[in-house]
């Protein structure tokens, strides 16, 4: 059963409050997916080893601009994106093509024009990134007032 307290910050805004009842249920969760892994010997883990790609700044960015315009070339991607270099996205491309992320379509015209849209598996992550940006949106005002009450010490 999941439940939520919500209660005001110092600046008036809601904040929900985690209760013991979600943090077992969390901790039982993390169990059952890493429990039987040792993390200092397995050569495979799965966070490491399959979400460390697609969760970088770059391929997150990547893919919810794809989820965004559904199909892009090269370099609009690359407008979108701000601040990556054309090596970087080449790269990133690349690896979330070859796993599964999206994919390539490459026309034969002169000049070669290439095409990029997020696979079903991929449209599936984006559900997930979505509801991380929600809340991202939701805290980052927490989040930039403690960092400035750092910065302030």
């Amino acid at each position: 059963m999941t439940i939520y307290l919500v209660s005001k910050n110092a600046q008036g805004k809601h904040m929900e409050t985690i209760t013991e009842n979600q943090k077992v249920a969390a901790k039982k969760k993390i169990k059952n997916m890493f429990g039987h892994i040792d993390l200092r010997t397995e050569e495979y883990c799965p966070i490491r080893d399959v979400m460390a790609l697609a969760s970088d700044k770059w391929s997150i960015l990547i893919i919810l601009n794809l989820g965004y315009s559904q199909v892009l070339r090269f370099n609009k991607l690359k407008k979108y994106v701000f601040g990556i270099s054309n090596k970087v996205l080449s790269e990133r491309l690349k690896n979330l093509e070859t796993d599964g992320y999206l994919e390539r379509t490459m026309y034969p015209e002169v000049p070669i024009r290439v095409e990029y849209k997020l696979t079903d598996f991929g449209h599936a992550y984006l559900q997930k990134l979505i509801e991380l940006t929600e809340w991202i949106t939701q805290y980052s005002d927490v989040v930039m007032d403690r960092r400035k009450e750092a910065k302030a010490n």
